[in-house]
């Protein structure tokens, strides 16, 4: 109270407070859960005062009616299992849940009716759960049946299962109480997602597992106890803008005199930037990365042509960012199927960001390591043969946000389309549902469809006829989104006030050339947009224009060091 509250980075602020007060509870861990307190009644119930005894029932029908919405078989669960009585979770789900496997996306309201359990009051659950400390002592009974399990055959193997089911457990059980405080918000404050289990026989947390999700809406009445108590608060991050939308999700109801914006341009001099949005490929070819026409075997061979001809004249590393995993594997593939991979790897070493986030740092350090042959040896552009190295990274990716590609790591960035997300995601179009005021039932507001079903992720108004049904403030802070990703990734590139890039925007969204009514181009940091060349005629500018940034550079450097 009264501090100076200082945020870094605060272009993730409203994710991050929205994330800290959503929560994922699967069925596996509501029957890890059930199974323990469950054996907790059983052994301690004698000595268990009438009060604690009915607390600890309630919650056993509250995963039992979690469970049931789930549509999970709950006479999978053993009955002889950690003590657990036969009568504790042996209920079965109804027919109306155990038709409906498809997800849903429901009010807090909609979502405990259809439980069934009234009668139970959150506010006082909460608070005996709180106050009993009954997560740890439930999570202590647990751990010590099993210890007394392994003890009988205390191999290495047993006692590392023990460990990790016991910090499992009592992390599924702090999770259930999140879950608990969370349907305490106000109804409109926040959405619980159901996903049924798909499997009815699938005990063991399978893929066909289903599981709750409390998304939280409403940042905006969080963040408002922060900005009550601060003396002031300063949020600071390179990608803030559009201000606007951070202005009507974090404090709608501050006056503009309250709020105060300073911006700055890059340290870096404008000679040092290269940005250029690129429309057409080396062979004429329009680049049009949208969902409909970004499969076209021609069209990525066009994008493997144009990184061939850019790798014969851009020194050291090219960061190539895509939207996806699985189009930057499809692009790669048809790359070796051509043979366009061969003649790009005769020119540059070529790596592949890896999805699992352990390998980044060994791809990353090999990376470096090839940038750095090219670069020490001096060979650059005079030497025939491999000229630094080439690396293919997704956007939202480890190497999107938080690795910085400086100096020779990344010479040029390579930004290919726009990486929006897919509308059709339930937890997205909810988000903008409620920026919006949308109503989930307002046959008046959406087609006929879409208020009859909100089930699956197919029916109804999805994707593009979605948006297409929005405002313009649900559509601004769709594109910001794509904006953003892209702002975060062009910015691994120029890192310090002596280093220099070339950025290529590969689409022709990105040019006046595009036939839409926005102009993602507009949302790029001042920096880049003041500087922003479109080229969208001969592709052979692109190649002199990066001809010249780069000898151009190379000369400042080697007067600098002389």
């Amino acid at each position: 109270k009264g501090s100076v509250v200082i945020i870094d980075e605060a272009h993730n602020l409203v994710d991050s407070v929205t994330s800290m007060h959503s929560c994922y509870l699967s069925a596996y861990q509501l029957r890890q859960v059930g199974l323990q307190v469950s054996g907790y009644l059983d052994k301690f119930k004698n000595k268990l005062g009438a009060g604690n005894r009915r607390y600890i029932q309630t919650l056993l029908v509250l995963i039992k009616a979690f469970l049931q919405r789930l549509a999970v078989n709950l006479e999978v669960v053993p009955s002889n299992a950690s003590g657990c009585s036969s009568s504790s979770l042996s209920a079965v789900p109804t027919e109306s849940f155990r038709d409906d496997t498809s997800p849903k996306m429901m009010t807090i309201n909609d979502f405990l009716f259809s439980l069934n359990i009234d009668n139970i009051n959150m506010f006082k659950l909460w608070k005996y759960i709180k106050e009993s400390k009954i997560v740890h002592k439930v999570s202590s009974y647990g751990e010590k049946l099993l210890h007394q399990q392994v003890c009988s055959s205390p191999t290495c193997t047993d006692m590392l299962k023990t460990t990790s089911e016991v910090g499992s457990s009592r992390a599924a059980f702090q999770t259930l109480a999140d879950l608990v405080l969370a349907l305490m918000n106000a109804d409109s404050d926040g959405r619980v997602l159901v996903v049924p289990s798909s499997t009815y026989s699938n005990d063991q947390g399978g893929q066909g597992d289903g599981y709750l999700k409390f998304v939280m809406l409403n940042a905006a009445r969080l963040f408002s106890e922060v900005i009550d108590q601060a003396h002031a608060v300063i949020l600071a991050g390179g990608t803030l803008q559009p201000i606007e939308e951070l202005r009507d999700r974090l404090f709608p109801e501050l006056q503009e005199d309250y709020v105060h914006l300073f911006s700055c341009g890059h340290i870096v001099p404008k000679e040092s930037v290269l940005p250029l949005a690129i429309s057409h490929g080396p062979a004429g070819r329009t680049f049009d990365f949208t969902y409909q026409n970004r499969n076209s075997p021609s069209m990525m061979e066009e994008l493997g042509r144009l990184l061939c001809n850019i790798s014969s004249v851009v020194p050291e590393g090219i960061v190539v960012f895509f939207s996806s995993f699985e189009y930057e594997n499809q692009v790669y593939t048809t790359w070796k199927n051509c043979g366009i991979l061969a003649k790009l790897e005769s020119k540059k070493h070529v790596f592949q960001e890896p999805r699992n986030a352990a390998n980044v740092e060994q791809i990353l350090q090999e990376y470096k390591e090839r940038v750095m042959q090219s670069s020490v040896s001096g060979a650059e552009m005079q030497v025939p043969g491999k000229n630094g190295a080439l690396i293919l990274c997704v956007v939202g990716g480890k190497m999107s946000e938080g690795i910085n590609f400086s100096d020779g790591m990344g010479r040029c960035v390579v930004m290919v389309g726009l990486p929006y997300p897919c509308p059709s995601d339930l937890e997205l179009m909810e988000r903008m549902r409620y920026l919006n005021h949308l109503s989930l039932s307002s046959a008046e507001d959406m087609p006929k469809s879409t208020a009859a079903s909100q089930k699956t992720r197919t029916d109804g108004m999805l994707g593009i006829q979605f948006l297409q049904h929005c405002s313009q403030r649900a559509r601004e802070y769709y594109e910001n989104l794509c904006m953003k990703a892209v702002n975060q990734s062009i910015g691994r590139a120029i890192r310090h006030i002596g280093d220099y890039a070339a950025i290529l925007l590969v689409d022709v969204r990105y040019t006046p050339a595009a036939p839409v009514a926005s102009r993602p181009a507009s949302k790029l940091p001042g920096w880049i947009k003041d500087q922003l060349i479109n080229v969208t005629g001969n592709f052979g500018e692109v190649h002199k224009r990066l001809h010249q940034f780069f000898k151009y550079n190379k000369q400042q450097i080697g007067q600098a060091g002389s």
